[in-house]
């Protein structure tokens, strides 16, 4: 069985370095590649070609029927704020008030704003054009602001409640909240600090084309962009329509009129829904643009993040047949053998699974499953740890080196219009440098509080 759960491992790594070998050496494209590596991985498992095609739709469909209108309204959103002049209104407003050297730290609390308030990948398209605007306007290379902002969205919203992830491990530890917020508060700062500023002075060349999704069709006259305020409310909406709904849910008894109500409002699709409707109004008829400009620039969003989209979708297949070769099971299996120390092996687990599978949740929780059950003593309680920083020692192993089965490598991919191999530069040290850092935050603390 050792034997077999091996080669899970082994086809796996097949396939995706097949599908390395494809998009970057031989420049087929990222969908297909991923579906030729999904299709190989699926064919060295053994699976029945019945169930191989039934993997590959129950990926495609499922990862785009989560996240296909979040990302194509998102993206409308970020092109009516940049073709209406309501991205550089806020970059300059920002220039004005911060400088050019400290315009990075207000993308920095905006990005933290949005990590802890929204899904993820609705925080990104939102906080995208903002980081092209304001490095056009400060004449700095955009990568060197998207990381900082990436690097501050990224560990908010893997760190804090009320995200899932965090949610999900404060239950499965049994964890103090207050203490959660305590350690991640201490583990956030020097992990944005290091991942934000120091990694990029060792990337070398970050002189990247300003992408085409998020360029601006015409220049907008200062008399006719939207006004500062309006113009940094819009992305907002979602955010502030999500905490409201957190709140709201304190109070709220599940099952009663009141909480479905509320709750749909609060859900990711309505909310950005009425974030677009929001954008529509302010950006395109309430200035006179029209409904003809509106919609122009709604044809030109959905052209240009298409392929995005498609190859997210393929990428939750390839990331649906790799769950299904059961590898997550087997590296937990391996780790929980070891004697190393618990917050190490939390975080070495979640990591191990996150690369196979490319889920940031699901490899917290399993790897949360499998550390609860090995530290669980007699009275339900973990034994010889604190909860709380064993939920930031596994959240920190849910951020780390993502690759091409993660739908936010394709979505940094296609918004900042990189190359696999720029992307796995960029985005892949970035969160390499974010987990490394939060771990060594997590074994100091642990030194004092146990």
């Amino acid at each position: 069985m050792e034997d077999l759960g091996f080669l899970h491992i082994v086809w796996v790594a097949l396939g995706i370095g097949l599908m390395l070998l494809l998009n970057i050496k031989w420049k087929v494209n990222a969908m297909i590649a991923l579906l030729l590596a999904t299709l190989v991985i699926g064919l060295l498992e053994g699976f029945p070609l019945p169930d191989l095609i039934e993997t590959v739709q129950t990926g495609f469909g499922g990862t785009l029927g989560s996240l296909a209108i979040i990302v194509v309204f998102g993206a409308v959103i970020g092109k009516l704020m940049v073709d209406s002049g309501a991205a550089s209104q806020i970059a300059d407003t920002l220039i004005e008030r911060f400088g050019v050297k400290k315009v990075n730290v207000a993308l920095v609390l905006v990005g933290t704003i949005f990590g802890l308030a929204v899904f993820y990948e609705v925080a990104f398209i939102i906080l995208a054009p903002l980081i092209i605007a304001v490095a056009v306007e400060a004449k700095v290379p955009f990568m060197k602001i998207a990381i900082p902002a990436v690097a501050a969205t990224t560990t908010a919203h893997s760190l804090f409640p009320p995200q899932a992830g965090p949610v999900a491990l404060v239950d499965a530890y049994n964890a103090d909240i207050g203490m959660v917020y305590i350690y991640g508060i201490i583990v956030a700062i020097p992990t944005v600090i290091v991942t934000g500023w120091v990694l990029p002075r060792f990337l070398g060349n970050l002189e990247y084309p300003v992408p085409r999704l998020l360029r601006a069709e015409e220049p907008v006259a200062p008399e006719d962009r939207p006004g500062f305020g309006v113009s940094l409310l819009v992305p907002l909406i979602p955010a502030i329509i999500m905490i409201a709904t957190t709140i709201a849910n304190i109070w709220l008894v599940e099952g009663t009129t009141t909480y479905d109500i509320v709750n749909f409002i609060g859900s990711p699709i309505t909310a950005l829904s009425i974030a677009l409707i929001a954008a529509f109004w302010f950006f395109a008829v309430r200035p006179g643009r029209g409904v003809s400009w509106g919609m122009d620039t709604f044809e030109s969003a959905v052209k240009g993040i298409a392929m995005v989209v498609l190859i997210i979708g393929a990428g939750g297949a390839l990331k649906e047949m790799i769950i299904d070769t059961g590898i997550g099971s087997y590296i937990g299996g391996l780790m929980t053998a070891t004697s190393i120390s618990p917050y190490i092996m939390a975080w070495l687990i979640t990591v191990l699974i996150r690369l196979a599978t490319g889920q940031g949740v699901v490899s917290a929780m399993t790897a949360a499953g499998i550390i609860s059950a090995a530290l669980m003593g007699p009275g339900g309680e973990l034994v010889g740890v604190n909860a709380a920083l064993l939920v930031a020692a596994t959240a920190v192993g849910s951020n780390t080196l993502t690759h091409v089965n993660d739908a936010s490598f394709w979505l940094f991919k296609g918004y900042f219009d990189l190359s696999v191999k720029d992307t796995l530069k960029t985005w892949g040290l970035l969160q390499l440098c974010n987990s490394l850092v939060g771990l060594g935050v997590v074994m100091i603390l642990s030194v004092f509080v146990g």
